[in-house]
């Protein structure tokens, strides 16, 4: 369609309701609703339109795969939680970790078998670190932070095995779609990587506080309540380590390296080609494809063992669907992303933005968007949400105005990394202030500031990388 500006409408609704309202998914309903009138402005013409979009975004292959592998990815945490495999592990770690230093490096070490999702890391690494907060000679808030650092900012350096990794490819999918361009999605989520700084930045932000930062505060003062975390019962922070749940830390164990190994093997494997080497087969493969395989082949391997150990068929299903229904909120989110994007798409949205950005300079194009996603994913506290908003706008300015694409998709990357992290309104701050029993605003305004500088530095380096690529 030729360029119009009614294709940015959407938009400009969307945003400032997302910020004034805080929920993100009813924002964009009304933006896919008002494209869908522009579309077709007749009195049934604009509900009939939006109906298709979502149809035909749920339709898609790779859309399809996307919602298999974010539902069955939860369902199995949920399998995971119930029979005891996190809290197993949990009970396993804190019997033999009985230093600051030894916490701390368990922390960082962990992150090898626990990157799959913040919540998921949280709720396997801080009833440790809660535990040993008399031998942790830093304040909670500090313990907090340390621990948040090596959830969001590392999981969105991972490219596979993640419940992040299909949202984030598929979003860019949509976006390179809508601008006509038929590059592979997943490379350029991996190229990518290197470009979000903010999540490099406040990771060497957690190390330094970590083990250089000497805490003014010997004692964990900051608690929330009468009771001192340190004498409380670490078995209530979170129902993951419940002690009516079994001690099986296999449990964790055995699904986390089957989908891992699964998932590389599988990508090698579909990948292999005559002339092909080892490391091409995973550039030519269909990696959403062997990651949901990997994924299924892990579940159906689970429950099986789950069998062996009496575990009822029942309890596994219904902890399956208990949990994959955690993400429907998500997989509803990212099917109106869909919608939208190829309702303002029709509007062409991409040849409006073409024709009407040549006005700004090249190289503030990625610090401006990483700065305006920050406020943005900050003020509805949902990186998910950013992203799915500002990625469509980050690949059009990057087609439009030459400038590289990896890094501009990393900074819409980084802006939303910034609000998971920052905002007092993200699940990562309240999951963290929950289970460590911190105050949700306190711990938030205690982190604001170095999240700040860190946002500081990253608008820096998207300044300055344009001149040297």
């Amino acid at each position: 369609m030729e360029a119009s500006w009614l294709s940015i409408i959407p938009f400009l609704l969307v945003i400032p309701i997302a910020m004034f309202t805080k929920q993100v998914l009813p924002a964009l309903i009304i933006g896919l609703l008002v494209g869908s009138y522009l579309a077709d402005p007749s009195y049934l013409g604009g509900i009939q339109t939006m109906l298709t979009y979502l149809v035909q975004a749920l339709i898609d292959e790779n859309n399809i795969k996307i919602i298999v592998f974010l539902y069955a990815f939860s369902g199995l945490v949920g399998i995971i939680k119930i029979t005891g495999g996190i809290r197993g592990f949990v009970e396993l770690a804190a019997e033999k970790i009985k230093t600051k230093k030894q916490a701390l490096i368990l922390t960082y070490v962990s992150t090898i078998g626990t990157f799959s999702a913040p919540t998921f890391r949280f709720v396997t690494i801080a009833p440790i670190m809660k535990a040993l907060l008399k031998e942790i000679k830093m304040s909670t808030k500090e313990l907090g932070f340390v621990i948040e650092t090596t959830a969001t900012p590392v999981i969105v350096l991972i490219p596979v095995a993640t419940a992040f990794v299909g949202y984030m490819v598929s979003v860019i999918q949509v976006s390179v779609e809508n601008v006509g361009s038929d590059i592979d999605p997943y490379s350029l989520f991996i190229r990518s990587i290197p470009f979000n700084f903010f999540a490099f930045v406040i990771i060497l932000l957690g190390i330094y506080l970590s083990f250089f930062h000497h805490s003014k505060s010997d004692a964990p003062t900051d608690i929330e309540g009468s009771e001192s975390e340190s004498e409380a019962d670490w078995h209530d922070c979170h129902p993951s380590v419940s002690k009516e749940l079994p001690n099986r830390p296999w449990n964790l164990i055995f699904p986390l390296i089957s989908v891992i190994g699964f998932t590389l093997f599988l990508t090698w494997w579909d990948g292999m080609g005559e002339g092909v080497n080892f490391f091409q087969a995973f550039i030519e493969a269909d990696v959403l494809q062997a990651m949901v395989v990997a994924l299924l082949i892990t579940v159906f391997l689970s429950i099986i063992l789950y069998l062996f150990q009496r575990f009822k068929l029942t309890v596994l299903v219904d902890s399956f669907l208990l949990g994959g229904n955690e993400l429907m909120s998500v997989i509803v989110l990212l099917s109106v992303v869909w919608g939208l994007s190829s309702a303002t798409d029709d509007l062409g949205f991409s040849s409006f933005i073409t024709a009407n950005t040549e006005w700004i300079p090249h190289m503030f194009i990625a610090p401006l968007l990483f700065l305006f996603g920050a406020m943005i994913s900050y003020f509805i506290g949902s990186a998910w949400g950013a992203w799915g908003i500002l990625m469509p706008l980050g690949v059009s300015l990057s087609f439009a105005a030459d400038v590289s694409l990896p890094l501009v998709i990393g900074a819409v990357f980084a802006s939303g990394s910034f609000g998971a992290f920052a905002s007092p309104l993200s699940d990562d701050t309240v999951t963290i202030s929950k289970i460590l029993g911190l105050s949700v605003i306190d711990y938030a305004h205690f982190k604001l500031k170095p999240a700040l500088i860190a946002a500081g530095i990253t608008a820096i380096l998207y300044t300055l990388i344009p001149f040297l690529l």
